[in-house]
Protein backbone atom coordinates (compact mmCIF):
# COMPACT_ATOMS: atom_id res chain seq x y z
CA UNK A 1 0.00 0.00 0.00
CA UNK A 2 1.31 3.30 -1.22
CA UNK A 3 2.20 5.64 2.07
CA UNK A 4 0.04 8.80 2.29
CA UNK A 5 1.26 12.22 1.42
CA UNK A 6 0.46 15.50 3.07
CA UNK A 7 0.61 19.08 1.75
CA UNK A 8 0.71 22.02 3.44
CA UNK A 9 -2.20 24.35 2.72
CA UNK A 10 -1.44 28.11 3.70
CA UNK A 11 -4.69 29.22 3.51
CA UNK A 12 -5.68 26.39 5.85
CA UNK A 13 -3.01 26.77 7.94
CA UNK A 14 -2.94 22.96 8.54
CA UNK A 15 -1.61 19.71 6.36
CA UNK A 16 -3.82 18.43 3.80
CA UNK A 17 -3.40 14.31 1.94
CA UNK A 18 -2.27 14.54 -1.77
CA UNK A 19 -4.45 12.14 -3.73
CA UNK A 20 -1.40 9.84 -5.56
CA UNK A 21 -3.75 7.16 -6.75
CA UNK A 22 -2.91 5.89 -10.59
CA UNK A 23 -6.46 7.41 -11.26
CA UNK A 24 -5.25 11.03 -10.18
CA UNK A 25 -2.02 10.04 -11.70
CA UNK A 26 -3.84 9.70 -15.15
CA UNK A 27 -6.20 12.39 -14.91
CA UNK A 28 -3.36 15.10 -14.26
CA UNK A 29 -1.68 13.66 -17.23
CA UNK A 30 -4.60 14.13 -19.16
CA UNK A 31 -4.87 17.74 -18.12
CA UNK A 32 -1.16 18.85 -18.97
CA UNK A 33 -1.57 16.86 -22.36
CA UNK A 34 -4.48 18.76 -23.29
CA UNK A 35 -3.18 22.30 -21.89
CA UNK A 36 -0.24 21.80 -24.20
CA UNK A 37 -2.12 20.89 -27.38
CA UNK A 38 -4.10 24.03 -27.38
CA UNK A 39 -1.08 26.14 -26.33
CA UNK A 40 1.02 24.42 -29.31
CA UNK A 41 -2.72 25.21 -31.35
CA UNK A 42 -2.46 28.62 -30.44
CA UNK A 43 1.28 29.39 -31.47
CA UNK A 44 0.88 27.21 -34.95
CA UNK A 45 -2.34 29.65 -35.51
CA UNK A 46 -0.85 32.67 -34.60
CA UNK A 47 2.37 32.08 -37.06
CA UNK A 48 0.57 30.66 -40.22
CA UNK A 49 -1.62 33.57 -39.91
CA UNK A 50 0.90 36.82 -38.85
CA UNK A 51 4.53 34.94 -39.81
CA UNK A 52 5.23 34.08 -43.35
CA UNK A 53 7.16 31.58 -44.46
CA UNK A 54 10.51 31.81 -46.42
CA UNK A 55 8.95 30.49 -49.81
CA UNK A 56 5.55 32.65 -48.97
CA UNK A 57 8.05 36.03 -48.29
CA UNK A 58 10.04 34.79 -51.84
CA UNK A 59 6.41 34.56 -53.71
CA UNK A 60 5.36 37.75 -52.17
CA UNK A 61 8.27 39.45 -53.49
CA UNK A 62 8.19 38.10 -56.99
CA UNK A 63 4.56 39.16 -57.54
CA UNK A 64 4.84 42.35 -55.90
CA UNK A 65 7.64 42.64 -58.71
CA UNK A 66 5.43 41.42 -61.16
CA UNK A 67 2.52 43.47 -60.63
CA UNK A 68 4.86 46.44 -60.83
CA UNK A 69 5.92 45.43 -64.06
CA UNK A 70 2.64 45.41 -65.57
CA UNK A 71 2.08 48.70 -64.49
CA UNK A 72 4.82 50.11 -65.94
CA UNK A 73 4.05 48.29 -69.12
CA UNK A 74 1.08 49.50 -69.17
CA UNK A 75 1.91 53.21 -68.73
CA UNK A 76 4.19 52.62 -71.94
CA UNK A 77 1.33 51.60 -73.29
CA UNK A 78 -1.11 54.15 -72.94
CA UNK A 79 1.85 56.56 -74.35
CA UNK A 80 2.24 53.90 -77.59
CA UNK A 81 -1.66 54.70 -77.88
CA UNK A 82 -1.30 57.81 -77.78
CA UNK A 83 1.11 58.82 -80.22
CA UNK A 84 -0.74 56.26 -82.51
CA UNK A 85 -4.02 58.50 -82.03
CA UNK A 86 -2.11 61.04 -83.26
CA UNK A 87 -0.66 59.18 -86.29
CA UNK A 88 -4.41 58.07 -87.00
CA UNK A 89 -5.97 61.82 -87.49
CA UNK A 90 -2.27 63.44 -88.94
CA UNK A 91 -3.41 60.47 -91.85
CA UNK A 92 -7.45 60.85 -91.85
CA UNK A 93 -6.90 64.71 -92.29
CA UNK A 94 -3.35 65.25 -93.56
CA UNK A 95 -2.08 62.31 -95.90
CA UNK A 96 -5.00 61.04 -97.01
CA UNK A 97 -6.31 64.48 -97.62
CA UNK A 98 -3.76 65.15 -99.65
CA UNK A 99 -4.17 62.16 -102.03
CA UNK A 100 -8.26 63.00 -102.08
CA UNK A 101 -8.78 59.54 -100.34
CA UNK A 102 -11.38 58.80 -98.03
CA UNK A 103 -9.96 58.68 -94.29
CA UNK A 104 -10.44 54.89 -92.94
CA UNK A 105 -13.79 54.14 -91.41
CA UNK A 106 -14.12 55.30 -87.71
CA UNK A 107 -15.22 51.72 -86.83
CA UNK A 108 -12.42 50.05 -88.30
CA UNK A 109 -9.82 52.05 -86.34
CA UNK A 110 -12.07 51.70 -83.13
CA UNK A 111 -13.22 47.94 -83.30
CA UNK A 112 -13.24 46.53 -79.77
CA UNK A 113 -11.70 43.52 -78.75
CA UNK A 114 -13.82 40.61 -77.41
CA UNK A 115 -13.87 40.62 -73.64
CA UNK A 116 -14.60 36.65 -73.80
CA UNK A 117 -10.88 36.41 -75.16
CA UNK A 118 -9.47 37.41 -71.87
CA UNK A 119 -11.84 35.88 -69.35
CA UNK A 120 -9.99 32.96 -69.38
CA UNK A 121 -6.70 34.90 -68.19
CA UNK A 122 -8.87 36.10 -65.65
CA UNK A 123 -9.37 33.28 -64.18
CA UNK A 124 -6.11 31.92 -64.55
CA UNK A 125 -3.96 34.77 -62.73
CA UNK A 126 -6.73 36.35 -60.91
CA UNK A 127 -5.17 39.94 -62.07
CA UNK A 128 -6.91 42.46 -63.84
CA UNK A 129 -3.78 44.22 -64.50
CA UNK A 130 -2.73 41.49 -66.63
CA UNK A 131 -6.22 41.38 -68.75
CA UNK A 132 -6.32 44.95 -69.49
CA UNK A 133 -2.05 44.85 -70.80
CA UNK A 134 -3.20 41.93 -73.12
CA UNK A 135 -5.98 43.24 -73.99
CA UNK A 136 -4.65 46.92 -74.91
CA UNK A 137 -1.10 45.23 -76.40
CA UNK A 138 -4.03 43.91 -79.14
CA UNK A 139 -5.48 47.02 -79.66
CA UNK A 140 -2.36 48.20 -81.18
CA UNK A 141 -1.21 45.52 -82.78
CA UNK A 142 -4.60 45.77 -85.02
CA UNK A 143 -4.76 49.27 -85.04
CA UNK A 144 -0.56 49.15 -86.11
CA UNK A 145 -2.17 46.60 -88.87
CA UNK A 146 -4.73 49.23 -90.04
CA UNK A 147 -2.50 51.89 -90.10
CA UNK A 148 -0.07 50.18 -92.26
CA UNK A 149 -2.82 49.17 -94.59
CA UNK A 150 -3.45 52.78 -94.74
CA UNK A 151 0.32 54.04 -95.56
CA UNK A 152 0.47 51.48 -98.31
CA UNK A 153 -2.28 52.94 -99.88
CA UNK A 154 -1.21 56.51 -99.57
CA UNK A 155 2.08 55.60 -100.99
CA UNK A 156 0.68 53.74 -104.24
CA UNK A 157 -1.55 57.06 -104.70
CA UNK A 158 1.44 59.48 -104.30
CA UNK A 159 3.16 57.33 -106.61
CA UNK A 160 0.32 57.37 -109.18
CA UNK A 161 -0.49 61.25 -108.76
CA UNK A 162 0.44 61.98 -111.86
CA UNK A 163 -1.78 59.31 -112.97
CA UNK A 164 -4.45 60.65 -110.94
CA UNK A 165 -4.14 64.66 -111.92
CA UNK A 166 -4.56 63.47 -115.41
CA UNK A 167 -7.84 61.72 -115.00
CA UNK A 168 -9.66 63.48 -112.11
CA UNK A 169 -12.18 65.97 -114.84
CA UNK A 170 -9.97 69.17 -114.80
CA UNK A 171 -11.71 71.01 -117.77
CA UNK A 172 -15.10 71.79 -119.58
CA UNK A 173 -16.61 69.66 -121.81
CA UNK A 174 -17.15 72.04 -124.49
CA UNK A 175 -15.57 74.89 -125.67
CA UNK A 176 -16.38 77.67 -123.73
CA UNK A 177 -13.38 80.10 -122.87
CA UNK A 178 -16.67 83.04 -122.91
CA UNK A 179 -18.62 81.00 -120.43
CA UNK A 180 -21.31 82.17 -123.07
CA UNK A 181 -22.62 78.41 -123.25
CA UNK A 182 -23.65 77.85 -119.54
CA UNK A 183 -27.44 77.55 -119.52
CA UNK A 184 -27.91 75.73 -116.06
CA UNK A 185 -26.07 74.87 -113.05
CA UNK A 186 -26.35 72.22 -110.13
CA UNK A 187 -28.91 72.23 -107.48
CA UNK A 188 -32.86 72.71 -107.28
CA UNK A 189 -33.94 74.09 -110.68
CA UNK A 190 -37.75 74.40 -112.22
CA UNK A 191 -38.18 71.50 -114.43
CA UNK A 192 -38.85 72.72 -118.06
CA UNK A 193 -41.79 70.52 -119.07
CA UNK A 194 -43.47 70.03 -115.39
CA UNK A 195 -43.08 73.69 -114.08
CA UNK A 196 -42.20 71.74 -110.50
CA UNK A 197 -39.26 72.39 -108.45
CA UNK A 198 -36.30 69.60 -109.67
CA UNK A 199 -33.22 69.01 -108.17
CA UNK A 200 -30.88 69.57 -111.55
CA UNK A 201 -27.36 67.11 -110.74
CA UNK A 202 -25.43 68.53 -113.11
CA UNK A 203 -24.48 71.11 -115.80
CA UNK A 204 -26.32 72.22 -119.18
CA UNK A 205 -24.23 73.68 -121.61
CA UNK A 206 -26.09 75.27 -125.04
CA UNK A 207 -24.94 75.21 -128.66
CA UNK A 208 -25.76 73.99 -131.73
CA UNK A 209 -26.22 70.71 -132.71
CA UNK A 210 -23.10 68.63 -133.72
CA UNK A 211 -20.64 70.81 -131.10
CA UNK A 212 -17.75 68.63 -130.41
CA UNK A 213 -18.00 67.22 -126.69
CA UNK A 214 -14.69 66.46 -124.90
CA UNK A 215 -13.72 63.96 -122.59
CA UNK A 216 -12.79 66.19 -119.20
CA UNK A 217 -10.17 63.67 -117.82
CA UNK A 218 -8.21 60.85 -118.82
CA UNK A 219 -10.35 56.83 -118.55
CA UNK A 220 -12.16 54.07 -120.09
CA UNK A 221 -15.55 54.57 -121.92
CA UNK A 222 -17.80 52.68 -119.20
CA UNK A 223 -21.17 53.36 -121.20
CA UNK A 224 -22.21 54.35 -124.59
CA UNK A 225 -25.91 54.11 -125.87
CA UNK A 226 -29.42 55.60 -124.58
CA UNK A 227 -30.51 55.89 -121.37
CA UNK A 228 -33.80 56.88 -120.01
CA UNK A 229 -34.22 60.86 -119.79
CA UNK A 230 -30.68 61.14 -120.84
CA UNK A 231 -31.06 60.05 -124.26
CA UNK A 232 -27.50 59.21 -126.23
CA UNK A 233 -25.08 59.13 -123.53
CA UNK A 234 -21.44 58.34 -122.65
CA UNK A 235 -20.25 57.53 -118.95
CA UNK A 236 -16.26 58.21 -118.49
CA UNK A 237 -14.78 55.70 -115.62
CA UNK A 238 -11.60 58.29 -114.98
CA UNK A 239 -10.98 55.60 -111.38
CA UNK A 240 -9.94 57.10 -108.67
CA UNK A 241 -13.40 56.85 -107.63
CA UNK A 242 -14.95 59.70 -110.33
CA UNK A 243 -16.86 58.91 -113.34
CA UNK A 244 -18.48 61.53 -115.53
CA UNK A 245 -21.58 61.46 -117.77
CA UNK A 246 -22.31 63.47 -120.97
CA UNK A 247 -26.24 63.53 -121.85
CA UNK A 248 -28.85 64.28 -125.36
CA UNK A 249 -25.73 63.43 -127.68
CA UNK A 250 -26.85 63.83 -130.96
CA UNK A 251 -23.77 61.12 -131.83
CA UNK A 252 -21.01 59.84 -130.75
CA UNK A 253 -17.64 59.33 -132.44
CA UNK A 254 -17.22 56.20 -135.06
CA UNK A 255 -13.86 55.17 -133.21
CA UNK A 256 -15.65 55.23 -129.52
CA UNK A 257 -16.19 51.47 -127.83
CA UNK A 258 -17.18 50.62 -124.41
CA UNK A 259 -13.52 49.76 -122.77
CA UNK A 260 -11.77 52.33 -125.24
CA UNK A 261 -9.15 54.75 -123.11
CA UNK A 262 -9.68 58.20 -123.71
CA UNK A 263 -7.67 60.82 -122.63
CA UNK A 264 -8.37 64.58 -121.12
CA UNK A 265 -9.33 66.79 -124.48
CA UNK A 266 -9.99 64.17 -126.77
CA UNK A 267 -13.62 64.30 -128.77
CA UNK A 268 -16.05 61.55 -127.93
CA UNK A 269 -19.23 62.88 -128.88
CA UNK A 270 -21.39 65.58 -130.24
CA UNK A 271 -24.07 68.08 -129.28
CA UNK A 272 -27.71 67.20 -129.24
CA UNK A 273 -31.33 66.82 -128.40
CA UNK A 274 -32.10 63.56 -127.40
CA UNK A 275 -34.04 62.12 -124.46
CA UNK A 276 -35.91 64.69 -122.14
CA UNK A 277 -34.63 67.70 -123.98
CA UNK A 278 -35.99 71.07 -124.89
CA UNK A 279 -32.85 71.92 -127.34
CA UNK A 280 -29.75 71.39 -128.32
CA UNK A 281 -27.03 71.10 -125.86
CA UNK A 282 -25.17 68.57 -123.20
CA UNK A 283 -25.80 67.60 -119.88
CA UNK A 284 -22.73 67.22 -118.06
CA UNK A 285 -22.53 65.08 -114.13
CA UNK A 286 -19.51 64.07 -112.05
CA UNK A 287 -19.55 61.55 -109.80
CA UNK A 288 -17.35 60.75 -106.85
CA UNK A 289 -17.85 57.36 -105.11
CA UNK A 290 -21.09 56.87 -106.93
CA UNK A 291 -22.46 60.37 -105.55
CA UNK A 292 -23.28 63.74 -107.77
CA UNK A 293 -21.35 66.24 -107.38
CA UNK A 294 -21.01 70.30 -108.49
CA UNK A 295 -19.14 70.17 -111.61
CA UNK A 296 -18.21 73.52 -110.99
CA UNK A 297 -15.42 72.33 -108.90
CA UNK A 298 -13.82 70.56 -112.07
CA UNK A 299 -12.77 73.22 -114.13
CA UNK A 300 -9.59 74.30 -112.29
CA UNK A 301 -7.31 73.66 -115.66
CA UNK A 302 -9.37 75.08 -117.55
CA UNK A 303 -10.52 79.07 -116.13
CA UNK A 304 -8.57 81.73 -114.39
CA UNK A 305 -9.69 82.77 -111.02
CA UNK A 306 -11.45 85.66 -112.55
CA UNK A 307 -13.27 83.42 -114.89
CA UNK A 308 -14.00 80.78 -112.30
CA UNK A 309 -16.01 83.88 -110.16
CA UNK A 310 -17.73 84.73 -112.83
CA UNK A 311 -18.84 81.26 -114.19
CA UNK A 312 -20.40 80.80 -110.25
CA UNK A 313 -22.18 83.89 -110.42
CA UNK A 314 -23.56 82.84 -114.09
CA UNK A 315 -24.22 79.53 -112.19
CA UNK A 316 -26.13 80.59 -109.23
CA UNK A 317 -28.80 81.51 -110.99
CA UNK A 318 -31.98 79.20 -112.41
CA UNK A 319 -30.81 79.97 -115.92
CA UNK A 320 -32.05 78.04 -119.09
CA UNK A 321 -32.73 74.58 -117.72
CA UNK A 322 -33.48 72.75 -120.67
CA UNK A 323 -33.97 68.66 -119.60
Amino acid sequence: MAKAKFQFNPKTLSFERIDNTIKHKFGSFISHLLSGVLVGLAFFIVFALFIDSPQEKELKSANAELEAQYKLLSSQLDQMQYVLTDIEQRDDQLYRSVVQAEPVAANLRRLNHSQRRYNDIRQKTNSEIAAKTVAQLEDIKRQLYIQSVSFDEVVNLVRNKEDMLLSIPGIQPVMNKDLRRMASGFGMRIDPIYKTPKFHAGMDFSGDTGTEIYATGKGVIDFKGWMQGYGNTVIIDHGYGYKTLYGHLNGFVKTLRVGSKVSRGDVIAYMGNTGKSTGPHLHYEVHYRDKVTDPRNFYYMDLSPEQYDEMIQITSNNGNVYD
